[in-house]
């Protein structure tokens, strides 16, 4: 774990900011009180962290990023808040033990933002991209770990199906997979989205890109997503003070589902299995639901910023 709470004489970034997704809805969500104490779990660019402590009188907030780069513009576009706010190069898997660690905790609201920003999608080479050349990569720390090079180019096809099926719900990964293995090496994002059009006969008037599914699941096994969110969801529950707010923003259906879930297992007084004729858990409730149906980016939001569309927002009150 890295502190940057004094590094923010990064260099100057001259790229336009990213635009943050669902802004308002956020803070209505968060319902934030002057002087409150915010955990942002995925600071990305520094858009949600920003409209924070635009709107939040003397907020404080804890952002926390596994992208060092990200954090670095972040820094740049958060400078006049140096005072307010602490940065953290580290996962929010973490999220308890870093708060703690700057006596951060408890807080009034805790925020994913799980999408990818413009910056990571338009930047070839971090290889997150089927739209842009750049070797295969996808790697949010890219010091570390395995990278979707490593994957697509020395995992059975069988294990690439399963990922294929199970994190990027794609119904034809065993074409995929199979069209995968016959054409290594793959070297770079372009060869692969190739490889992944051949495979699945891609219909040119499709609204979807045939790699969507593909590049997500890569994505995700790369930086193990669904772990990490997973721990992360149950270390934001304990950093949440009585009241404090789970805010959560997702962009595909494995993400909303694991989200979902959590918070009803959170609401529920039981969670023993159905089979047990009564309850031996001994479950206490730890969340109430504040949204029973998703809440979506408004028409007008999706048409200025075509990459909201997708977004799903979940949001949960700490008992």
């Amino acid at each position: 774990m890295t502190s940057l709470a004094n590094e923010i004489d990064a260099p100057r970034i001259t790229e336009p900011a990213h635009t943050p997704v669902m802004v308002q809805e956020m803070l209505l969500a968060l319902a934030p009180v002057e002087g409150g104490s915010f955990i942002d779990c995925n600071l990305g660019e520094g858009g949600h962290t920003e409209a924070i402590l635009n709107g939040v009188r003397s907020a404080r907030v804890l952002g926390i990023d596994l992208d060092y780069d990200a954090l670095m513009r972040a820094s740049e576009r958060l400078s006049k808040w140096t005072s307010q706010l602490t940065l953290h190069h580290g996962n929010f898997a973490d999220l308890y033990k870093i708060a703690s660690s700057y006596r951060h905790v408890p807080v009034s609201g805790v925020l994913f933002d799980l999408g990818l920003s413009s910056a990571q999608l338009d930047t070839p080479d971090r290889g997150f991209s089927f739209r842009h050349e750049g070797r295969l990569d996808m790697r949010f720390n890219h010091s570390t770990g395995i990278s979707a090079h490593d994957i697509v180019n020395r995992w059975s096809v069988e294990e690439l199906e399963s990922l294929i099926h199970d994190l990027g719900e794609e119904p034809r990964a065993g074409r995929v997979a199979r069209g995968i293995v016959r054409n290594r090496p793959i070297e770079t994002t372009l060869e692969l989205a190739t490889v992944v059009i051949k495979a699945l006969n891609w219909p040119t008037y499709s609204r979807i890109h045939p790699a969507t599914r593909t590049f997500q699941a890569l994505r995700m096994a790369v930086n193990e997503e669904k772990e990490n969110l997973e721990r992360g969801l149950e270390e934001a529950v304990l950093s949440l003070n009585s009241g404090g707010r789970l805010v959560v923003i997702s962009y595909h259906s494995v993400e909303d589902r694991i989200v979902k879930n959590f918070i009803r297992r959170s609401a529920a007084s039981c969670i023993c299995p159905p089979s047990l004729p009564e309850c031996v858990c001994n479950s206490s409730p730890t969340l109430t639901p504040i949204n029973k149906r998703v809440i979506k980016p408004t028409v007008s939001e999706t048409q200025d910023n075509p990459r909201a569309r997708s977004a799903r927002m979940r949001v949960a009150e700490r008992i």
